[in-house]
């Protein structure tokens, strides 16, 4: 069998953006052709005409923080007062609620990430005599809201080209056809830095339209004039920024404002006026995300132990487990079982629940089968939010397992390798040409491979806690070092066969490709 080398690889990678439509942001889709937006911006500009109250509602992750912070700062270049409310995840629950109507008394509510399921607080608005524009991004169900507009490429009546955009996408194309209906000077590619780290933190696919943006957007954050983006590049101290540097790093700390306490603390950095405000509230965001972090092992540990392993999905539930970190767990058992997973916090008698899969099935389908067991839900095929009651827990569980014996080999998608590495050709060219085809995500997955038969010279244990293993390898007579993050177990085999993804290493200036072991086989 041939080995991937330097040709090859750049073969490969550039196979897989042929023919996209969308290579340049000039050839970005029109606003015009999601349906309804053009009602929505007559009736913005109407609104702003009239000085009426415009208040938008937002949602508490990444992207319904970035969707807010866009739709802000772009009323804001316009000299345009509005109102903003981003629900709390403790006291409101998720997006547009009847708790969230409550605080409103007139004018226009425009949502932003969320509203396509908020039936009942469509209703109460209607009651109030306001205005309903929706623009969201999630799976359209049954029940369709009452609204003057509603944009999300979802609808089947959208001819938006694109469908698998994020919420944030959707409120910047929103923002560019008030800035067309109104002959606005405003430029919207200022707003791809805000963009890209929404895409990239609701795991959109990162092919054609996403990539395109994503790649800009990353440019964009190295030059921004945010403050929070000049404090961000000034920790990272990165010449460039790549996908995961958002990922791991950036999406993390906004995340974790919106888990453990409040979005707007998120919200607040993003919209930073002066480098002060950022240094104060990335501060905060530290400290949550740390906090986070240790609730998160405590619960991924408590959940992990009422696991069964022959159940087609993780279905577990805890009394009072920090609903902000569920999702994360959920996400850490799907990829750790290799099969969707539910993890449900119980409070009052009430099963508050997140969904993650990495498989050939639609999520938010299969929860439609438990549909009738459910006080509220909706997501995406990905990823899910669910409430029941308690006492029907265990019968959503049996449904769940019961529609999966039809998808037994589709519980997750394996990452397919693009084939057996030649180990010597990996050098700074190598690198190079990886980094080329950056932002990787999913459906345009980081590259990796297997190496075959190598010899284990040693290992060692590294890092703090002596938590990473670090193994040095022989394969075909070149020696090099491959690290396993998060692995202490010790008992190696002297012949490995590897699957390995190649990063950069930056360590006292100097650049080295560093092998990544994913899997040992």
């Amino acid at each position: 069998m041939s080995k991937i080398t330097k040709n090859r690889l750049f073969e490969l990678l550039s196979a897989r953006h042929l023919n996209n439509p969308y290579s340049k942001l000039a050839d970005l889709p029109s606003p015009e052709n999601f349906k309804d937006i053009q009602i929505a911006s007559k009736r913005i500009k109407k609104a702003i005409l009239d000085k009426e109250t415009i208040t938008i509602v937002g949602d508490y992750d990444v992207d319904g923080v970035v969707s807010t912070s866009i739709m802000l700062d772009f009323f804001k270049i316009i000299n345009v007062k509005v109102n903003h409310i981003i629900p709390n995840r403790f006291e409101h629950g998720y997006g547009l609620s009847t708790k969230i109507v409550d605080l409103i008394d007139e004018g226009l509510v425009i949502t932003v990430d969320n509203g396509i399921s908020a039936y009942e607080a469509s209703l109460k608005l209607k009651e109030k005599n306001i205005d309903l524009i929706i623009t969201d991004h999630h799976t359209v169900g049954d029940k369709i809201p009452l609204a003057l507009a509603i944009i999300n490429p979802k609808q089947k009546e959208c001819n938006f080209e694109f469908k698998d955009i994020c919420g944030a996408q959707v409120a910047w194309y929103l923002c560019a056809a008030i800035k067309k209906e109104m002959n606005l000077n405003v430029n919207m590619a200022e707003f791809l830095d805000l963009l890209c780290v929404a895409i990239i933190a609701d795991i959109m696919p990162m092919t054609t339209l996403n990539y395109t943006i994503v790649k800009q957007g990353l440019k964009k954050i190295k030059s921004s004039p945010r403050e929070a983006f000049k404090k961000l590049n000034e920790i990272m101290a990165k010449d460039s920024l790549v996908s995961d540097d958002i990922g791991f790093f950036i999406a993390p700390k906004l995340n974790s404002a919106g888990r453990m306490d409040d979005a707007s603390i998120a919200l607040d950095f993003l919209l930073s006026e002066n480098s002060h405000n950022a240094n104060e509230t990335l501060a905060l965001l530290d400290e949550l995300n740390n906090y986070r972090k240790t609730l998160q092992e405590e619960i991924s540990k408590k959940a992990d132990s009422k696991t069964n392993k022959e159940d087609n999905a993780v279905v577990v539930w805890g009394e009072n487990w920090h609903e902000g970190v569920i999702g994360i767990v959920a996400s850490k058992l799907s990829n750790s079982y290799k099969k969707p997973a539910f993890i449900f916090s119980i409070h009052n008698g009430i099963a508050k629940g997140s969904a993650r899969a990495n498989a050939n099935i639609n999520l938010y389908d299969l929860i439609t089968k438990a549909s009738h067991l459910l006080i509220g839900y909706g997501g995406h095929k990905n990823a899910a939010g669910l409430s029941l009651k308690e006492e029907n827990l265990e019968e959503f569980k049996t449904i769940i397992n019961k529609e999966l014996e039809n998808f037994k080999n589709d519980l997750h998608i394996e990452p397919i390798t693009l084939g057996e590495l030649d180990v010597e050709a990996v050098d700074l060219e190598f690198l190079s040409i990886l980094e080329q085809f950056e932002p990787y995500g999913l459906e345009n997955h980081r590259p990796i491979f297997k190496i075959s038969n190598t010899s284990l010279v040693k290992y060692d244990l590294i890092g703090r806690d002596k938590n990473h293993l670090k193994l040095t390898l022989n394969s075909n007579g070149i020696i090099f070092e491959a690290l396993k993050f998060n692995d202490s177990n010790t008992n190696i085999s002297s012949t490995l066969n590897l699957i390995v993804s190649i990063a950069k290493n930056e360590f006292r200036g100097e650049i080295t490709p560093q092998f990544l072991i994913q899997d040992i086989l």
